[in-house]
């Protein structure tokens, strides 16, 4: 059976004036395309968010967060980027979140399509990315000690310095792709 379109209405015998019956359709061996009721449509996203969330709770995310973790990896470090370049890189280690970027996303992507890459590649990458977050971490307080006042003015100093938690969300996405290279991948 083919389906029901403008040009196969046309060939069809009119009854009743301008519309075609639902008889003339089967005789012509064509199905008609019905749309979607408001809880069909409904429906079938809550049978997508179910079987997400069943893959979750039994720990079946390796793919998906794989990519999560790829295009999280990308957003972040071109915030890194835009912020340590107003920053004139002035210190060298501000390019070290720049540069472990790279193999995260690739190998972020490549699981997604690959369970090597993602037991293998991803794992230590985003070791790398989380540790360059970590040391970050520690140059951003030593950015605010460092200031006039240090942390006696930390009510100027913390707002103004360098950004207290911006390099934890460096650890947060490497240990997305720690969190992928354990779970098991989806069907």
């Amino acid at each position: 059976m083919s389906v029901l379109d403008r040009a196969s209405l046309r060939a069809l015998p009119r009854q009743r004036g301008r519309h075609v019956s639902l008889k003339a359709v089967e005789r012509a061996g064509l199905r008609s395309v019905r749309r979607m009721s408001h809880g069909e449509a409904v429906g079938g996203a809550e049978h997508f968010v179910d079987h997400v969330l069943r893959d979750v709770a039994h720990g079946r995310f390796e793919r998906t967060l794989s990519g999560l973790t790829a295009f999280s990896a990308l957003v972040t470090t071109a915030e890194v980027y835009i912020e340590h370049y107003r920053a004139s890189f002035g210190n060298k280690m501000m390019w070290a979140p720049v540069v472990v970027t790279p193999p995260v996303v690739v190998a972020g992507i490549a699981g997604v399509y690959s369970k090597k890459w993602a037991k293998t590649a991803l794992p230590a990458s985003a070791a790398a990315y989380t540790a360059v977050g970590l040391i970050g971490q520690y140059y951003h307080v030593r950015g605010v000690s460092r200031r006039p006042g240090g942390w006696r003015l930390a009510s100027y100093n913390v707002p103004m310095g360098p950004p207290i938690v911006a390099p934890g969300l460096m650890s947060i996405v490497g240990g997305m792709g720690l969190l992928a290279a354990v779970l098991r991948r989806e069907d």
